[in-house]
């Protein structure tokens, strides 16, 4: 018999951004949109860690929002937010999640999480 304790898994972290929850699992991010942002076009989404090739941060600032965009290898690069058009494909990604000025210790927060499980995953 194995006596051996094993080490425990991580319990799934979640963070809430506008209009978004973001829930940190070892192997997975799931990113889910409420209902008001959903009726507007957005969709919520999946993205398995292993299909992650970058971790896009841009800080939120008392000017503009900030979000964590985690790219895959599908994707044409990070996003960029220079017009409110380019923000609302930022804020409508599926592997994306938006926080205010207000929420940028749960932005730090969610952004440590998603590195240190994307590390993991490697």
């Amino acid at each position: 018999m194995d006596f051996s304790k094993s080490a425990p898994t991580p319990e799934p972290q979640s963070y809430k951004g506008p209009m978004t929850s973001a829930t940190v699992y070892p192997d997975r991010v799931v990113f889910k949109r409420s209902a008001l942002a959903r009726l507007g076009g957005n969709r919520s989404g999946e993205v398995p860690l292993a299909d992650v090739v970058e971790v896009n941060v841009v800080e939120p600032t008392g000017w503009v929002n900030g979000h964590v965009h985690l790219q895959a290898a599908a994707d044409a690069g990070p996003l960029r937010v220079v017009s409110r058009a380019q923000q609302q494909a930022v804020a409508g990604n599926p592997r994306t999640i938006m926080f205010s000025y207000g929420q940028r210790e749960t932005f730090k927060e969610f952004v440590a999480a998603v590195q240190a499980a994307w590390a993991a995953a490697r």
